[in-house]
């Protein structure tokens, strides 16, 4: 049944449809709530990761950065470096 209005064209809040249609709201904006409240696991297109935030180096991917990673700390410890670090 359609919701009925008034005189002035506003909805009659009277009536048991109205009741119902805000009922359903209500519980419409709590489902939403609870959904929000989820924290969001965001996923790296370029690289996969296991389940405990680690990278996966079984693929291509993680293989590359694992490699990029291990160049890094090896640029990070050579004597041009250190000296950078000492006389900063």
């Amino acid at each position: 049944m359609a919701i009925q209005k008034t005189a002035s064209g506003k909805v009659d809040k009277r009536t048991k449809e109205y009741k119902e249609m805000v009922e359903r709201a209500k519980k419409a904006r709590a489902a939403q709530k609870t959904t929000k409240s989820k924290p969001t696991i965001k996923k790296s297109s370029s690289s996969t990761r296991r389940a405990d935030g680690h990278l996966d180096q079984r693929t291509k991917e993680g293989k590359a950065a694992a490699a990029r990673m291990a160049e890094a700390r090896k640029a990070k410890n050579s004597f041009k470096n250190k000296l950078k670090r000492l006389f900063k």
